[in-house]
């Protein structure tokens, strides 16, 4: 299993958009969940997003109704859609290896542990500044 592939991310000012993406051919199997965490620097990692293959989303408060979680199987791509940027929205954003689902309400923290054990993608740099 490789490791997912991450694009997207940027620099924006607050209150902005920028989109993150993750690609990985695993996401073609039948039944998945996928995790975004961030982490910022000197700060532990926080996870924020999950989708799974059903196209459910689940999101963590920090983020909940501001980013999007989406996915286009047909490009083995999933889509972390993040608007209303804000300065503490800054850091490195990477996406899991896909995983087993768990019930929807333990996603997240099911994220915290997989940024615990490694594989996942490169990350990507969302800077969100005035």
């Amino acid at each position: 299993q490789g490791r997912p592939a991450q694009s997207g991310g940027g620099s924006v000012q607050p209150g902005g958009s920028l989109t993150v993406s993750c690609s990985t051919s695993e996401i073609t199997h039948s039944s998945w969940c996928l995790g975004w965490f961030r982490q910022a620097p000197g700060k532990q990692h926080e996870a924020v997003a999950t989708i799974s293959s059903r196209g459910l989303a689940t999101y963590s408060d920090s983020v909940k109704g501001r980013f999007t979680a989406s996915q286009d199987r047909t490009k083995e791509t999933v889509v972390l859609q993040m608007s209303r940027l804000k300065s503490e929205d800054t850091g490195m954003y990477y996406c899991t290896a896909p995983f087993p689902c768990p019930s929807p309400e333990s996603r997240i923290d099911h994220t915290s542990r997989m940024a615990d054990r490694g594989n996942w993608g490169q990350g990507t740099q969302v800077i969100v500044s005035s």
